[in-house]
C-alpha cells in the first residue's frame, strides 16, 4: 500500500492541551526511516558564544530534508542543535543524501561537526519502542508534529552510540553535492521578554504508563498555567513587544553561509542583503512588496511558532518575569523530587528564531524558537541528570 500520503492526510488537532491525549496519536507506517542530527560537542560551542551557528545547523537539517521531500509533507521537530524527521522510504534516499551534503556543508561554514543518521521505524519496533504522531494546527497550512512512543529518543541514542561501525550513522556518497536550503532565513532580531525573562524548558513524566503520563504532564501545563495566571500561549516569545527587524540583519552572515555551498558565498549576501532590505522597508512602513506584507506576515509569525512542543519530551520557551521563573522551577523540582517527573531549565535575557519559509503568498512559513546562549542545548544538561537519577535503580 502507498503510504506517502500518510502524515498530509492525518486529521490535525488545534488545542495544544490536547497533545497528551496519546490514544489519538497514530503509530507512522512500518516502511518509514526516522532522520536525524545532532551537533557533535554543541554544549562546549554553545559556551564559545556560537549558539546561533547550533541553531542554524539544527533548522538547516530540517530544510534540507523537506527540500529533498518536495511535495511530501513529513513531520519534523526543531530540537535547538539538531533536527529530527521522518519520511516515507521512496524518499529515504535522496533525505540521507541531503543530510550527508549537509554534514560536509555545516564543517565549511559553521566549523561545526554533524552527526547524520537514519533509523528505519521497523528497527525502533523491533527493539521495543514505537513512533507515533499526531498533527498540531498553528494556522491554515501550518502543522507541527507531536511524538510519542519512545521511538525518536532511542532513535537520537543510536546515532549517539561511539562506534565507528555505528550501522545507523549515514556514510559518505559518491560524488559532490550541496544541500538545497531554500526557504531558510534567519532576519529577526533577538525576542526581547516583555516580562524580563525567556525560560527554556524541558519535562518528561516519570510513568510506566502513557495514561500515567498523560496524567503527570497534564497537571503539569495545569501547574505552569496557574503561575502564570493564563495558558502557555500568551506567553509566547514572538509578540508585538518582543518582534524586532533591523537592516542589515544580524543573521545576514549566518544566513549567506547556509545558501553558500549551493549559490556561493558572494552572491547569496548580496541576496540576503538586498531582499532584507526590501523587507525592512515593508516592516517599518506596513507596506507590501511582491508576496511580502509586513503586516500580514506579523500576524501570521506570532501563531507559526514551535515555542511549545512534544516529542517524547515537553519543549517550551516562556516569556515569563523572574517571579514566575522561580515558582515554575520550584513546583518542577518539588514534582522531581518526589519521582514524578524529569526537567531541564534554562533562563536567559532573549529567544532566538529561525525562519523557514515555504510559501509566502500562501502564509506558509514556520519559525523555531530557542532560548538564547543554548536554550534547549543547556536545559538538557540538567534534564538528563535528572532523567538518569529517577531510572538509576
Amino acid at each position: 500500500m502507498k503510504t506517502e500520503q500518510f502524515y498530509a492526510e492525518l486529521p490535525a488537532f488545534e488545542n495544544f492541551d490536547d497533545f497528551v491525549e496519546f490514544e489519538a496519536y497514530a503509530p507512522i507506517p512500518d516502511d518509514w526511516v526516522v532522520v536525524l542530527t545532532d551537533v557533535r560537542g554543541s554544549t562546549e560551542a554553545i559556551k564559545q558564544g556560537r549558539y546561533k551557528d547550533v541553531n542554524m545547523a539544527g533548522a538547516a537539517s530540517i530544510t534540507a530534508v523537506l527540500n529533498a521531500c518536495g511535495s511530501i509533507e513529513v513531520p519534523y521537530v526543531f530540537g535547538g542543535d539538531g533536527g529530527t524527521l521522518v519520511v516515507p522510504g521512496s524518499v529515504h534516499g535522496a533525505a540521507s543524501d541531503a543530510l550527508i551534503e549537509l554534514r560536509t556543508a555545516c564543517t565549511e561554514m559553521f566549523g561545526l561537526e554533524l552527526r547524520v543518521g537514519a533509523v528505519p521505524v521497523s528497527d525502533l519496533r523491533a527493539k521495543g519502542t514505537d513512533v507515533q504522531v499526531r498533527k498540531h494546527a498553528l494556522s491554515p497550512g501550518n502543522y507541527l508534529a507531536m511524538f510519542a512512543g519512545g521511538g525518536l529518543e532511542q532513535a537520537d541514542a543510536l546515532l549517539k552510540a561511539e562506534d565507528s561501525d555505528n550501522p545507523f550513522t549515514l556514510k559518505e556518497k559518491d560524488g559532490p553535492g550541496a544541500p538545497d536550503l531554500e526557504g531558510l532565513s534567519c532576519r529577526w532580531e533577538p525576542l526581547r521578554p516583555k516580562n524580563g525573562c525567556m525560560l527554556t524548558l524541558m519535562v518528561k513524566g516519570h510513568s510506566n504508563s502513557g495514561e500515567g503520563e498523560s496524567m503527570l504532564l497534564g497537571e503539569t501545563i495545569s501547574a505552569i498555567s496557574s503561575i502564570l495566571g493564563h495558558g502557555l500561549k500568551d506567553s509566547a516569545p514572538a509578540n508585538s513587544a518582543s518582534m524586532r527587524f533591523r537592516w542589515p540583519p544580524r543573521g545576514a552572515l549566518a544566513e549567506a553561509k547556509a545558501l553558500a555551498p549551493a549559490k556561493g558565498f558572494w552572491r547569496s549576501l548580496l541576496w540576503v542583503l538586498g531582499t532584507s532590505m526590501v523587507q525592512a522597508w515593508c516592516e517599518l512602513f506596513d507596506k507590501k512588496a511582491g508576496d511580502y506584507d509586513g503586516a500580514v506576515y506579523r500576524e501570521e509569525l506570532k501563531s507559526n511558532t514551535d515555542f511549545r512542543k512534544y516529542d517524547g519530551v515537553l519543549r517550551a520557551v516562556l516569556d515569563v518575569t523572574t517571579a514566575q521563573a522561580f515558582d515554575i522551577e520550584m513546583y518542577l523540582e518539588r514534582a522531581h523530587g518526589s519521582g514524578r517527573l524529569a526537567y531541564g531549565a534554562h533562563r536567559a535575557d532573549s529567544a532566538l528564531m529561525t525562519c523557514l519559509v515555504f510559501n509566502m503568498s500562501q502564509g506558509e512559513h514556520v519559525h523555531f524558537i530557542d532560548g538564547a546562549d543554548g536554550g534547549f542545548a543547556m536545559a538538557a544538561v540538567g534534564f538528563k541528570k535528572r532523567l538518569a537519577a529517577l531510572e538509576s535503580p
